[in-house]
């Protein structure tokens, strides 16, 4: 939100104060505290009728600093996330008459004393961002106020778009030449932020507008520094708009409190970041494989189901999981939990069949909108598990369901009702839940357990989120809980797998779904999804072709569609053949991208890096939105056309062709054309790539169905690490010499290492 009006005016009705100086600097153990007044102090005089701002810095972690701007510090504490990662007490603090220092491993926050304010972040020693004259503020709004915090999507303000709030606080951190900025959830518009403002709102917008789903106050800049703000509620993001050389956050009330987090490198950030809000687990090797849907208003009953089912086997392509989505239960009345009979009379034997016939695991819909016509509307009324509005009705409205209303997960004995549904279903032969919705959240209500509703509305989601993983990960076991996820907000990668929502059928909306996952991506997400094909509407078997390509070399991958099947067949033959071809060759890689997925628990480093993030030395990678890095070594560029025409980036190094063997010298832009049975897919010099021997499914045996395909370039000795699905590893030394790769395991076991 801006409140300025050009460099030199603010906007009619705002009253800013701005902290003008370092007045006081004091160290105290592990924190330093600077008082910064809103004028210059020149005499005692001065010191009387005026706001002084508290600026208070700790460390949370090691090479973490947390900044705390205060105003009225006798305001009601605002909610943060979750920091499961912090150890606090990690910096050292120390204090003279220059100023003061708060320095966390490679991280020091220098507050300089006196005027004009002035706070530096270093790296190593070398400045990469700070606070400046007029960067931290306390707004007041009058009456007369042209500003509005109005985010798009947004429930429950007052209806003249008036901001809610008539104070707010402010930082603004400096930009640099050449500085690119990333993240802030997934966002559908450009990948690189400068230049937009941007909402921490939670909307079910689509993909082709700049509402999102999943809103992550994180941003990642290319300097190698990160910048989380700790506020679940409405923060606005203006990233060289309000001013052009800063980025400025802003959120309502009397504080305001974010972290400063160091590199050297993007991917140092993202490892920083997910210790301290959460590292994304593991996730089991059947999610890997490919997803196939009902679709959302399409007709379908077991017959059709199994229709699908026996029509990927007969035409050879390998299914791993069968999606059940909204229809399962009976028409209004989402969510009851009880299967519609007319069209699955007998759901306990079918998904038995499901497993042990068809060998898939099956995953099912759910929300957490109550319909007035299920019973379990009836029972979140009698027991007070729904939310209510604060003359004490039910909130109810009639927008998705009719009279719905919304689970208080705040409450309890409501979240236990609601895993008890869950729990039932997972039982029954369920094996993974997708969790739509969870945006869509009121703020004209009151909560259980007295959470502000401004607050709530993005927090809902994890709150969500989580009553449905515990119950997965207590029936399941860690390691094998799977959510299929629309909705987050910072911490929600703790609970993967998360696809990208409402796209359409169209090569726009494939690549702005690309540019939303290398958003979120971005901001610590460690896996995504997204629907083959686009969601709205029918793709042309060229678009469904391409996306196909698209959708089997990303983290999961998953066939879903609106009002019309996603099955190859109802497109063309050779449609059938780029779904067999690609299928096949994720399983082929699944050795691979297994081990690579125990890399992103170990480190929240994603799946699917930006290029950015893999190649951060390299300027050419700093606005790349249309490929990238699938683990450490292979490079992935989607085809956006009909005709197969592409352009791409290879940064410097022999790249080799996964799919034909050329060998390509990078450090340079390359244009190709590409059958549909064909994509860049390019290996990155030195690698060893493990490959399965097994195309047949995804959780094959690790160590002993697979080859080690050694790519040219690289030291003589490289080492890879295997992992089978049940934890077991081997370390594997690889021997490159006079045209021949040997192998030798620390277990013993033989490999075959060939050269590509």
């Amino acid at each position: 939100m801006k409140f300025t009006d050009g460099f030199w005016m603010r906007r009619p009705g705002v009253t800013a104060h701005y902290g003008q100086e370092a007045y006081d600097v004091w160290a105290d153990g592990p924190t330093l505290t600077a008082y910064a007044p809103t004028k210059r102090i020149a005499g005692r005089g001065d010191t009387l009728n005026l706001p002084m701002l508290t600026v208070t810095l700790s460390s949370p972690l090691e090479g973490v600093v947390r900044v705390r701007i205060d105003h009225h510090q006798g305001a009601v504490p605002a909610t943060g996330f979750a920091l499961p990662g912090a150890v606090e007490g990690s910096g050292t603090a120390d204090a003279d008459e220059a100023g003061g220092t708060l320095t966390s491993g490679p991280l020091t926050a220098r507050v300089t004393k006196g005027g004009p304010w002035r706070l530096d972040f270093e790296v190593d020693g070398v400045r990469v961002t700070g606070s400046g004259h007029k960067s931290i503020g306390y707004i007041e709004l009058g009456k007369e106020s042209t500003v509005t915090a109005e985010p798009a999507g947004l429930v429950g303000y007052s209806p003249d778009g008036m901001a809610p709030a008539r104070t707010y606080v402010h930082e603004q951190l400096d930009l640099d030449v050449a500085e690119t900025i990333y993240g802030l959830g997934e966002r559908f518009g450009a990948f690189v932020k400068n230049g937009q403002s941007v909402d921490m709102w939670n909307a079910d917008g689509g993909t082709s507008s700049e509402q999102a789903y999943k809103n992550i106050p994180f941003y990642l800049s290319s300097k190698g520094y990160g910048v989380f703000v700790n506020h679940p509620q409405h923060v606005s993001f203006e990233v060289g708009t309000e001013t052009v050389e800063r980025v400025q956050f802003s959120t309502a009330g009397e504080s305001l409190e974010y972290f400063v987090i160091a590199g050297p490198t993007p991917a140092d950030v993202v490892r920083r970041y997910t210790e301290l809000t959460g590292r994304p687990p593991r996730v089991p090797a059947w999610s890997f494989g490919l997803w196939l849907t009902t679709s959302f208003t399409t007709e379908y009953d077991e017959a059709t189901v199994t229709s699908f089912v026996d029509g990927m086997a007969e035409r050879d392509i390998p299914l791993s999981v069968f999606h059940y989505d909204c229809f399962w239960m009976r028409e209004f009345n989402w969510t009851d939990g009880v299967w519609d009979e007319r069209v699955f009379p007998d759901p306990d034997l079918m998904l038995k069949r499901m497993h042990e016939d068809k060998g898939l695991h099956v995953s099912a819909w759910i929300n957490p909108y109550i319909a007035q016509r299920g019973r379990m509307f009836r029972e979140g009324v009698e027991g007070g598990y729904l939310v209510k509005r604060p003359d004490g009705s039910v909130w109810q409205w009639d927008q998705w369901q009719a009279g719905m209303g919304l689970v208080d997960f705040t409450n309890p004995q409501a979240k236990a009702w609601f895993q008890g549904f869950v729990r039932t279903l997972v039982r029954q032969g369920v094996d993974a839940i997708k969790t739509d919705f969870g945006e869509r959240i009121p703020t004209d209500v009151v909560w259980h357990d007295g959470t502000d509703p401004m607050t709530m509305h993005n927090l809902y989601t994890q709150l969500y989120n989580e009553a449905v993983h515990e119950v997965l990960v207590q029936e399941k076991g860690a390691g094998e809980a799977v959510l299929f996820a629309r909705s987050a907000t910072a911490g929600g990668q703790t609970m993967p797998v998360h696809w990208g929502g409402d796209n359409s059928s169209s090569f726009v909306s494939m690549a702005e779904s690309l540019r939303g996952g290398l958003s979120l991506l971005s901001s610590g997400f460690g896996y995504w999804s997204h629907d083959i094909g686009g969601f709205e509407g029918t793709p042309d078997a060229a678009v469904f072709k391409r996306w196909l390509a698209f959708g089997l070399m990303s983290s999961h991958s998953r066939l879903h569609g609106s009002s019309s099947y996603r099955v190859p067949w109802a497109f063309d033959d050779e449609a059938v053949d780029v779904t067999r071809i690609f299928t096949k060759l994720k399983l082929s890689l699944m050795p691979y991208l297994y081990r690579t997925s125990a890399q992103t628990a170990q480190t929240g480093l994603p799946m699917m890096r930006p290029m950015f993030m893999a190649f951060p030395g390299d300027p050419a990678t700093q606005h790349l939105d249309r490929q990238y890095m699938l683990g450490d070594d292979l490079l992935v560029a989607p085809v956006f056309t009909e005709n197969g025409d592409v352009t791409l980036y290879l940064p410097e190094g022999t790249w080799t062709s996964l799919l034909t063997g050329a060998k390509v010298e990078g450090g340079r832009w390359l244009k190709e054309n590409h059958g549909f049975e064909s994509l860049p897919l390019y290996v990155r010099e030195g690698a060893v790539i493990p490959r399965g021997t097994r195309t047949d499914r995804p959780d094959y045996d690790f160590l002993s169905d697979v080859e080690l395909h050694v790519y040219p370039g690289g030291a003589a000795e490289r080492t890879v690490l295997l992992e089978s699905t049940t934890g077991e590893t081997d370390t594997v030394r690889v021997t490159v010499g006079d045209g021949v790769a040997t192998a030798v395991s620390t277990s013993g076991r033989a490999y075959t290492a060939k050269l590509v």
